[in-house]
């Protein structure tokens, strides 16, 4: 039994147990605290956010090698993805600052390029009789998508501050969510 709340549903329950009041408030706090600290201090606190993910990808990347003693299925991927977690945790960690420019600007690249793709498939939906809404999606797909290779680092800013607006707004609807809950 699957449900939309935890993925994974207890056989003879029909409704998921909700979180404790507690850990929606906590949730909140996190959220709201975590996005107005991205707005006043954006590279501070986004250099934070990149050396967890480093020690993240490194911890991972020893893990996955050490999970290769016991279960060795799919092992060369499993080996490229403990290799490459390495890696990627030690560069992190050895170049934080650096690291802070670089992911988050190679993040917008990549979202540039996935925007060009869509576009491009897009526009040919569009010109292959799927509509014209599909070829005008497909359009502004390709701008945005060019946008965001042609001005990298100014697209990995505005990211960053698109994600403090959404950390904030998330954390007050969990705030009030906690203190409309019933105990």
């Amino acid at each position: 039994m699957v449900n939309a709340t935890f993925g994974v549903g207890t056989p003879g329950l029909t409704r998921p147990a909700p979180l404790p009041r507690w850990l929606v408030l906590l949730q909140g706090i996190v959220a709201l605290v975590f996005g107005i600290l991205l707005l006043v201090y954006p590279v501070g606190t986004l250099a934070v956010l990149v050396v967890f993910l480093g020690i993240y990808w490194l911890i991972n990347g020893i893990f996955v090698l050490a999970s290769l003693y016991s279960d060795r299925t799919d092992l060369w991927w499993k080996m490229l993805v403990s290799v490459l977690g390495i890696l990627a945790g030690i560069l992190v960690l050895a170049y934080p600052l650096y690291s802070t420019i670089l992911l988050p600007t190679l993040l917008a690249i990549i979202i540039g390029v996935e925007g060009l793709i869509i576009g491009a498939v897009q526009l040919a939906r569009g010109l292959g009789g799927a509509g014209w809404g599909a070829g005008i999606l497909g359009i502004v797909s390709i701008i945005f998508g060019l946008i965001l290779i042609a001005n990298p680092f100014v697209a990995a800013l505005a990211l960053v501050v698109i994600l403090a607006i959404l950390a904030i707004i998330g954390g007050c609807a969990a705030i009030i969510i906690a203190l409309r809950m019933h105990t």
